[in-house]
């Protein structure tokens, strides 16, 4: 990533008013990037660094898509996109899960993932295609099922070195912690996570822009009905690609333009980071007025009582 001395700006603030009178607020940084890791514009800091969480999936599936085991195993689209996923543990989402493995010859019972509160499978939990893709590629390499978890397990390996490659920096310099689901995921900088996004949405790479027709193409898939990445990607039809991660985490990437988009919510609120999100996407121009009204009906007028209002706007540099 292209470091520069102008990336900081003033943050932007969610403020939760009801009937008019602030409730809450939260401040929310951002940072748009190219696909070569340029920072055009900045809201906070762009060298802020989190957990990427689940806005990793995506590049966690390069080892499906650029090992060969989409093909041995004749993976379909909607598979990629249930390994992409955030999922509802729906019916139709748990299937297509067991499809995976089903097609791979692995029995469920090797996912590793935890089996949600008041669910009988491991299946049903929103990280299972993600788990089923790994288990698919050490499938296929031959490697061990057991411990696939482990950060120094060839699965993860691969997947980080990839990560590595696209950032341009050694693996050995990532910072690495157990996501919830026991995967490992990468403490990087809002830009790196911009510019990440920004190489996904580019077309330059053919593992990645299948990755981003999959999700696009099949947004039910990656979250489900109601959720913001589907409900984007859906009204975007094709334009874009995103992908939500905990603790106020939110990617996105304007499809064949190689621009990306990273958000992090200070104190990890979901409803500011889908609020920034509409309001930044309407101010880059990357969604049309009339989608954005449609987003804002759903995800920022909470109630009767309670609306979301975002003040602010990333500055170009």
């Amino acid at each position: 990533m292209t470091r520069g001395k102008r990336t900081q700006a003033p943050e932007l603030e969610v403020t939760l008013l009801r009937e008019g009178i602030v409730e809450s607020k939260h401040r929310v940084q951002a940072a748009v990037c190219d696909k070569r890791g340029r920072v055009l514009s900045v809201a906070g800091n762009s060298e802020t660094a989190t957990f990427m969480r689940s806005s990793l999936k995506p590049f966690q599936a390069l080892a499906v898509t650029a090992s060969g085991t989409l093909e041995r195993y004749e993976l379909t689209d909607r598979d990629l996109a249930i390994i992409c996923s955030s999922h509802q543990g729906t019916i139709e989402q748990s299937r297509q899960v067991f499809n995976v493995l089903w097609r791979c010859d692995i029995d469920p019972s090797k996912l590793q993932c935890p089996i949600p509160e008041g669910k009988k499978s491991a299946l049903q939990y929103n990280c299972s295609g993600k788990h089923a893709g790994m288990l698919a590629v050490c499938q296929l390499r031959g490697w061990d099922l057991k411990n696939y978890l482990s950060p120094k397990h060839p699965v993860q390996q691969l997947i980080l070195d990839k990560v590595a490659d696209l950032l341009g920096m050694p693996a050995a310099e990532f910072i690495g912690a157990r996501d919830d689901c026991g995967a490992p995921t990468y403490f990087l900088q809002l830009g790196q996570m911009a510019s990440l996004y920004a190489q996904l949405a580019s077309g330059d790479n053919v593992d990645m822009e299948r990755i981003v027709r999959a999700m696009t193409h099949h947004p039910m898939m990656v979250a489900g009905e109601g959720k913001f990445d589907t409900e984007l990607m859906r009204l975007t039809q094709g334009e874009l690609v995103s992908k939500s991660g905990a603790e106020g985490v939110q990617c996105i990437g304007q499809v064949g333009e190689g621009m990306g988009l990273a958000i992090k919510v200070t104190d990890g609120g979901k409803r500011a980071q889908f609020a920034v999100a509409i309001h930044l996407l309407k101010q880059l121009g990357w969604i049309t007025p009339t989608i954005a009204e449609t987003l804002s009906d759903t995800y920022l007028t909470l109630s009767d009582f309670k609306r979301l209002e975002v003040v602010g706007e990333v500055s170009m540099l």
